[in-house]
């Protein structure tokens, strides 16, 4: 009998390997928040059209005119508009066979598998987290359980699963490797 958290006997048990190497052979993966990005890049191109719009609607006359840098200035909003929706539609993740490339909203980090000791995502976290060699965190915005948590939890679990066939000690179980989403964590057993 197969388990959410793996193969038979449970996140531990025998097909857990199979499930990793199965993982391993659909490289390369791009993670992404695709209906966070469909929203916001929506929402961005419609107040930009709506801006537009009511810059150049507004009368050019009257007890109130419009001049030419109030229209350019609500235009300008739009456009700032999109580009800030835009920059929060920006996270992804792509795993290959070399490491994993995060790219959150300002910041890109390349890592190397056997630098990722972990991938978590606890109820109520915003996004997956990775726990590092180096000791650090790292915030995988891509992804996101806000508005796809089946996705999120799926998608985390091929993280997990790239970890542990690709990581450094593939195979190796530890202690806190039982998490899935109704428990502590999604780390990778080491």
């Amino acid at each position: 009998m197969s388990t959410p958290g793996g193969g038979p006997g449970g996140p531990g048990g025998p097909g857990q390997p199979d499930r990793a190497r199965a993982a391993a052979d659909r490289l390369p993966v791009t993670f992404r928040p695709v209906l966070t990005r469909v929203v916001l890049l929506t929402v961005g191109a419609l107040l930009l059209v709506t801006l537009c719009t009511v810059a150049v609607l507004m009368p050019e006359e009257g007890a109130s005119p419009w001049t030419l840098g109030d229209r350019i200035s609500v235009a300008v909003v739009g456009v700032l508009a999109l580009a800030v929706l835009a920059l929060l539609a920006r996270p992804k993740a792509v795993a290959d066979a070399g490491g994993l490339t995060v790219v959150n909203l300002v910041v890109r980090r390349r890592l190397e598998w056997p630098e990722v000791l972990a991938v978590r995502l606890r109820p109520g976290d915003a996004w997956v987290h990775l726990d590092l060699a180096d000791g650090t965190a790292l915030a995988v915005m891509a992804i996101q359980p806000g508005l796809a948590r089946r996705r999120a939890v799926e998608e985390a679990r091929l993280l997990r699963d790239l970890v542990r066939e690709l990581g450094e000690a593939p195979g190796h179980d530890g202690p806190d490797s039982r998490g899935g989403p109704g428990g502590p964590d999604l780390r990778p057993r080491r």
